[in-house]
């Protein structure tokens, strides 16, 4: 099997979209992290607050957040000015003119759009969770506030309620337990206890509490009396493990989260029947597969936007390109609202955005009678 010939034009076309995109991508990053980002790290630092080296790290560990949606602007932004300039100088009119089909001369385009969604489906799989630990190390984001749990029968029956107040890793603080494990009927249980520890201890295998405060409830819901324990398990096995799963991922974002782990997350809410949370999670694992192949879609769709008559005005095809980057940001969160509702499966709300934008090319292609 013989492998397409490389041209010069090919080269000449890679380089041009290369060049324009990587400075498209270059001033987008600056002008998002300039204004606040940069204005509040150069603040800490003269109060003595970061170190000159800090300072320089926080930037850093910001910077793949800002390049996840960098890659896709970029690509358009450049993809869209070197075929613009290319129709304005009349070199698009003597590439068809020799012969070279749209799909031809676009093809050096969808090789580099190939790599750049490479580029961004690793910056969201590895840099940005990466980033983010280092990022909160930095600023000692550590304690967590309040978690609930709630441990259930086969029957799917509440036994155990624990209320965290905040943790710190795997040291629980101010943890209350409510016991509900007086069975009144098949399907009904009654509380019989409440234990309030100041602190608790997640061990692989289990939840160790330690000085404990139980209040004793009677058949009839009344307060007894209290006793002092000084430990206690709460949680053992499999439980420990899924509670502690469950409350270290519901403080972090799902850029935070690793494709793999984010994946046994999503196995964990359906098991615990976290309806919302599960959807949420796998409409936005699913985002994490379709969103860097839009880069392949706004690189065509900047070649189509591209291509415009030597006395059309530039303008248009900008407008268009940002209304499109605009639009497919700021519905994102609705389509995540959908899928966490129920309202659509999280697939459907996940390759709508990219389904839209293929839409939308076709359109456009058919506009432009190539």
């Amino acid at each position: 099997m013989k492998l397409p010939k490389i041209t010069i034009y090919d080269k000449y076309i890679f380089n041009q979209v290369l060049v324009t995109t990587f400075v498209a991508i270059l001033l987008f990053t600056v002008v998002w992290i300039a204004p606040e980002m940069l204005l509040n790290t150069i603040k800490r630092t003269l109060s003595g607050y970061y170190g000159v080296k800090t300072a320089i790290l926080v930037l850093v560990y910001e910077l793949p957040k800002i390049l996840g949606k960098a890659f896709p602007v970029g690509l358009l932004l450049g993809t869209l000015f070197t075929f613009d300039k290319l129709s304005k100088d009349s070199e698009l009119t003597i590439f068809r003119a020799v012969g070279l089909s749209f799909q031809r001369i676009i093809a050096p385009v969808l090789v580099l759009s190939l790599f750049v969604t490479w580029l961004c489906f690793i910056t969201g799989d590895k840099l940005i969770p990466f980033s983010e630990k280092k990022s909160d190390a930095i600023h000692g984001h550590y304690i967590s506030t309040q978690y609930i749990y709630t441990q259930k029968d086969k029957e799917g029956v509440p036994t155990n309620a624990i209320i965290i107040s905040k943790f710190s890793k795997d040291t629980m603080y101010n943890v209350i337990v409510l016991d509900f494990s007086r069975k009144l009927y098949s399907d009904v249980h009654q509380l019989s206890n409440i234990y309030y520890a100041k602190t608790g201890k997640n061990y692989p295998d289990k939840w160790v509490l330690s000085d404990i405060t139980q209040y004793e409830i009677s058949s009839d819901g009344i307060y007894v009396g209290t006793k002092n324990l000084d430990k206690m398990n709460i949680l053992e096995g499999e439980d420990a493990q899924n509670a502690f799963t469950l409350m270290t991922y519901s403080t972090k974002k799902e850029r935070e989260i690793t494709n793999k782990d984010l994946k046994s997350y999503i196995k964990l809410l359906k098991k615990e029947n976290l309806d919302e949370e599960y959807r949420y999670m796998l409409n936005k694992y699913f985002q994490r597969f379709f969103h860097p192949f839009v880069c392949v879609l706004l690189a065509i769709l900047g070649a189509l936007l591209g291509f415009s008559k030597p006395r059309e005005q530039r303008l248009i095809g900008f407008t268009i390109a940002i209304g499109c980057i605009f639009l497919y940001y700021i519905t994102l969160p609705f389509f995540d609202l959908l899928a966490e509702k129920g309202i659509f499966h999280p697939f459907i709300t996940a390759v709508f955005p990219p389904f839209a934008f293929l839409c939308a090319i076709i359109a456009f292609y058919k506009s432009k009678d190539l």
